[in-house]
C-alpha cells in the first residue's frame, strides 16, 4: 500500500511524494513548518472512543474525539465534561491577530508549534472602491500590517497580505478538509464546515494555547441534527436554510452544540452552499456546524488543486461521514423542496421572515420599505456560485434596460474569486447593473463602511448576503434597519428598490414600459475554466528567523506591548461597585465595537476607550450614561471604569441573557479586566466569550436563579464570597448589599474546570502558561 504525505508547496499547487512512515498523512502547511492529523491516526483515535462508548458515532464526535490528546483516558460526556484536543492548526484575521501575537510574545516561545496564518481583511475600509480603498488602507494601516508581517515571519506564522481575501474564504481554498480540526480568532471560523471540517471560533488567548504546543480545552458538545430532505431549486438558495434554522433555534438555541447536517438533501447543495450554511451557524450559537463528506467536497477540492487530497478522503470517506444509527440530542427536519426564499431581521438574525410576507410585516410595524443599498458579498456569500446567480439576475434586468434602483456594492470573498468573476465577466455586470465592487476584505458586513447616503439616526432600510445585522453593525447608525438574506434576493430587492418586491411573484417594469417577470438565479458551482488565482499574496515564514525584528513603539497609538495582570490575591472579592446594569440584549459589538475603533485592537489601554459604549443602562435606558457612584455625576462607562480604578474600586457588570452574543473579539473581555473589572454577573453567556473572559482572569458567573437578576440595583455593592474553595461545580454566594442599607444572598454559579481555575489564581491563563515553563 503507498502512503502519501501532502505539503503545499507553491501558490494552489500541491505536491506529492512517497512517505517512508506507515501512516498517510495530510499536512496543510503552505509553506509553515509543522505536521497535520494523520487519516489513519484519526481512525486509530475514532476505534478506541466508539469502542469505549460502545455506540455509533456522530460525524462531529468522530472528527472531535478523533483529535483527542488522550482518547484512552479522556472523560466524555456530552455538555458536562471538558476535553482536551489537539488542533491541526490555527487562523487568525488582521483584527484579533495583533492581540494574539502580542500575547504569544508575552509568553516567550520562539515559534509556533502548530502551522499557523494571518490574513488581512478587517482593516479595509468601503469608501470608493477595491483598487482605491486597498491601496488607502495600506497607507492607513502600514504600522499594523508590518507588525503582523514581521511577527509572522519571526514566529513562523504565514501571513495573507492585504487584499488576499477574507479569512474564511481563503481557508476553505487552502486549507480546511474533511476530517481537519482548525480554530480561527473569529466567530465565523465554522464556514469550513463546508468542506467536512471542524472549523471553531475562539479568543486569541486560545490561539495562543494552541500556538504553544498545549492542548486546547473545549467543552464536550451536544449534536444537534439537522436532517435535509428534497432539494433545493428555483429562488430558494443554501442562505435560505440557515436563515430557517435561525428562525427555529434563536441566537442562542444551539450554544454548546455542534450542529450537524445530514440526510439525502445534503447532495444537491454545493461545497461553498455548505460553507454558508456552516458559517452562519455562529448566529445561532452553535459551536461550530459541519456536513459529511461527499461528492460536491470532491468536486471543490479538486477544483481548487487539491485532488490528492480528495483521493485520501475518498479512502477514509467511512470516518468523514456519521455512523448509522447515531443519536442526536435533538434533530431538526427540512424539506428543501419546500422550503422559501427567506430574509431575517433587522436588527437580530434570528426573526426569520419568507420574502413573500416581508413587505406587509414592515409595513405593519413601520420598518422602512425603501430599500436604500444591497449588499452582496462578505464571507458567507462570495463564492463564484453566489456572483453567478447574481450576476444572472443583472443580466436580465439589464436586457430590460433597467438598473438597480438602490445603491448595491459587491464584496469579492477572495482574490481568487475576484479575478475569476472579472475573467468570466460577472464583475462588469454587476458594475453595469449599477454595482460597486470593492476590496477582498470584509468591508461593510463589520462595520468598515464610509457610508454616505443617509445622516446618521436616519431610518433607513439595507439588505445584505451577510451573516450578522446587530444594531449599528454595518454603519454604525442605530436607525438603519439591516436585513440577512441571500445574494439573489438582495439583487432582486436592489433592482425593485422596496421590501415589497416578491421575485417569486411580482412583475418590474422595463424601460419600454413591459412587465416582466424575473427568472430563477441561475449559476455555475464551480468555474468550467478552473480558478484565476490573480494576485499571489501570500508571504512564507523564513525557514531562519533570528535577523527579524519585530517593533513595537511605545509611542505608537496603535499597538501597545502587554503588560501581565495582577494574579488573584487569595482573598474574596468584597464590595465590588456595579458600574452597569445592562438592559436586553448585549453583544461583543456593545462591549467592544468595531467599525472605526478596528485601528486601536493592537492597543489594549487606547480601545478600552470603548467598552461598554452600546450597551443600554437599565437605569435611564441610555448608552455611555452611567452615574460614578463616587462622584455623583454621569459619565461615559469607560470613564467610569478608569475613574474607579484609579481610586482602588473593582466593580462589576450585571447582565442579561446571552451575554457576548456574536463576534469571538477578546476585546470585550480584556477591556473589562484592563478596567479594574473581576466579575460579569448575568442570566446566561454566549460560549466564546464565557471563555475569553476565563482567560483573562476575569469571573464570568451567572445567576442560580436568573429572577435574581432584578434584585440588583444599579448603585449596589456585590461580595464573592467562596473563592477560597473556589472549584468546579461548587456555586458560591452572592452578597448584595443595597443602598438602604439592606443585603440580598444570592447562590452564583459558574462553569470553570480545574485548569481554568488555575487560571483565575494566576491572573490570566497566560500567566498560568508562564508560570509552568
Amino acid at each position: 500500500k503507498t502512503n502519501y504525505f501532502i505539503l503545499f508547496e507553491g501558490a494552489r499547487r500541491l505536491h506529492v511524494s512517497a512517505a517512508f512512515n506507515a501512516k498517510a498523512k495530510v499536512a496543510m502547511s503552505r509553506f509553515e513548518p509543522g505536521t497535520s492529523i494523520s487519516y489513519e491516526k484519526l481512525h486509530e483515535n475514532i476505534d478506541i472512543v466508539r469502542k469505549r462508548l460502545n455506540r455509533p458515532l456522530t460525524l462531529s464526535e468522530k472528527i472531535v474525539y478523533g483529535h483527542l490528546d488522550d482518547p484512552v483516558g479522556q472523560d466524555i460526556a456530552r455538555g458536562r465534561t471538558y476535553l482536551r484536543l489537539r488542533p491541526d492548526r490555527v487562523a487568525m484575521q488582521d483584527a484579533t491577530a495583533q492581540m494574539a501575537m502580542l500575547q504569544f510574545i508575552s509568553s516567550g516561545l520562539p515559534k509556533v508549534a502548530v502551522p499557523s496564518t494571518i490574513h488581512c481583511d478587517h482593516l479595509i475600509e468601503a469608501q470608493i472602491g477595491g483598487v482605491e480603498d486597498l491601496k488607502r488602507a495600506k497607507e492607513v494601516n502600514q504600522e499594523v500590517y508590518n507588525f503582523l508581517a514581521t511577527a509572522g515571519a519571526k514566529y513562523g506564522v504565514g501571513f495573507w497580505k492585504p487584499g488576499s481575501g477574507i479569512i474564511h474564504q481563503i481557508i476553505l481554498e487552502n486549507y480546511a478538509y474533511p476530517g481537519v480540526l482548525l480554530i480561527g480568532t473569529d466567530s465565523h471560523t465554522p464556514n469550513g464546515g463546508g468542506l467536512g471540517s471542524i472549523c471553531i471560533g475562539v479568543g486569541g488567548a486560545d490561539a495562543v494555547d494552541v500556538m504553544a504546543g498545549i492542548p486546547w480545552e473545549l467543552k464536550c458538545p451536544n449534536v444537534i441534527g439537522v436532517k435535509l430532505t428534497g432539494s433545493l431549486s428555483g429562488w430558494t438558495s443554501p442562505k435560505d436554510v440557515i436563515l430557517k434554522v435561525a428562525g427555529i433555534l434563536t441566537v442562542k438555541g444551539g450554544t454548546g452544540a455542534i450542529v450537524e447536517y445530514h440526510g439525502p438533501g445534503v447532495d444537491s447543495i454545493s461545497c461553498t452552499g455548505m460553507a454558508t450554511i456552516c458559517n452562519m451557524g455562529a448566529e445561532i450559537g452553535a459551536t461550530t456546524s459541519v456536513f459529511p463528506y461527499n461528492h460536491r467536497m470532491k468536486t471543490y477540492l479538486n477544483k481548487t488543486g487539491r485532488a490528492d487530497i480528495a483521493a485520501l478522503a475518498d479512502e477514509h470517506k467511512d470516518d468523514l461521514v456519521p455512523d448509522k444509527g447515531c443519536k442526536y440530542d435533538h434533530v431538526i427536519e427540512i424539506n428543501l423542496s419546500e422550503l422559501k426564499p427567506h430574509i431575517n431581521g433587522p436588527f437580530t438574525p434570528d426573526l426569520a421572515h419568507p420574502v413573500s410576507e416581508i413587505g406587509a410585516v414592515a409595513e405593519k410595524n413601520g420598518w422602512p420599505l425603501e430599500v436604500k443599498v444591497g449588499l452582496i458579498g462578505s464571507c458567507t456569500n462570495s463564492s463564484y456560485e453566489d456572483m453567478g446567480r447574481a450576476a444572472s439576475l443583472a443580466k436580465q434586468a439589464l436586457d430590460k434596460g433597467l438598473k438597480c434602483k438602490a445603491a448595491f456594492t459587491v464584496t469579492p470573498g477572495s482574490e481568487q474569486i475576484r479575478a475569476t468573476i472579472e475573467r468570466d465577466g460577472f464583475s462588469k455586470i454587476l458594475r453595469d447593473v449599477g454595482g460597486v465592487v470593492l476590496a477582498n476584505a470584509c468591508g461593510p458586513c463589520i462595520g468598515q463602511w464610509d457610508r454616505k447616503d443617509v445622516k446618521m439616526g436616519e431610518k433607513n432600510t439595507i439588505v445584505t448576503s451577510y451573516n450578522r445585522n446587530f444594531t449599528s453593525r454595518n454603519d454604525a447608525n442605530p436607525a438603519t434597519h439591516a436585513f440577512v438574506t441571500s445574494p439573489e434576493i438582495v439583487t432582486a430587492l436592489a433592482i425593485a428598490g422596496t421590501l415589497k418586491f416578491d421575485p417569486e411573484t411580482d412583475y418590474l417594469t422595463a424601460a419600454n414600459g413591459e412587465k416582466f417577470k424575473l427568472e430563477p438565479p441561475n449559476g455555475d458551482e464551480l468555474p468550467a475554466r478552473d480558478f484565476d488565482p490573480g494576485q499571489d499574496t501570500y508571504q512564507h515564514p523564513p525557514a531562519e528567523s533570528g535577523s527579524v525584528m519585530v517593533d513595537v513603539s511605545p509611542t505608537s497609538t496603535r499597538l501597545q506591548l502587554l503588560e501581565p495582570f495582577d494574579k488573584w490575591n487569595g482573598k474574596d472579592l468584597e464590595d465590588l461597585q456595579v458600574l452597569i446594569k445592562v438592559k436586553g440584549k448585549c453583544t461583543t459589538d456593545h462591549i467592544s465595537a468595531a467599525g472605526p475603533w478596528l485601528k486601536f485592537r493592537g492597543h489594549l489601554d487606547n480601545i478600552s476607550n470603548n467598552m461598554l459604549i452600546g450597551a443600554i443602562n437599565i437605569e435611564n435606558d441610555a448608552v455611555n450614561k452611567i452615574k460614578n457612584r463616587l462622584t455623583g455625576e454621569y459619565g461615559g462607562v469607560p470613564d467610569v471604569a478608569r475613574h474607579y480604578k484609579a481610586n482602588g474600586l473593582s466593580w462589576v457588570v450585571v447582565g442579561d441573557d446571552n451575554y457576548g452574543e456574536g463576534s469571538s473579539r477578546e476585546h470585550a473581555a480584556l477591556e473589562p479586566r484592563h478596567l479594574g473589572g473581576r466579575v460579569i454577573l448575568v442570566k446566561s453567556f454566549a460560549r466564546i466569550h464565557e471563555t475569553n473572559l476565563k482567560k483573562q482572569g476575569m469571573l464570568p458567573l451567572t445567576f442560580a436563579d436568573p429572577t435574581d437578576y432584578d434584585k440588583i440595583r444599579p448603585d449596589d455593592k456585590l461580595s464573592i464570597m467562596g473563592l477560597a474553595t473556589f472549584a468546579p461545580g461548587k456555586p458560591l454566594k452572592g452578597v448584595v448589599k443595597h443602598g438602604d442599607g439592606s443585603q440580598d444572598i444570592i447562590t452564583l454559579n459558574h462553569t470553570f474546570n480545574e485548569n481554568q481555575v488555575e487560571w483565575f489564581h494566576a491572573g490570566s491563563a497566560l500567566n498560568r502558561m508562564k508560570e509552568l515553563q
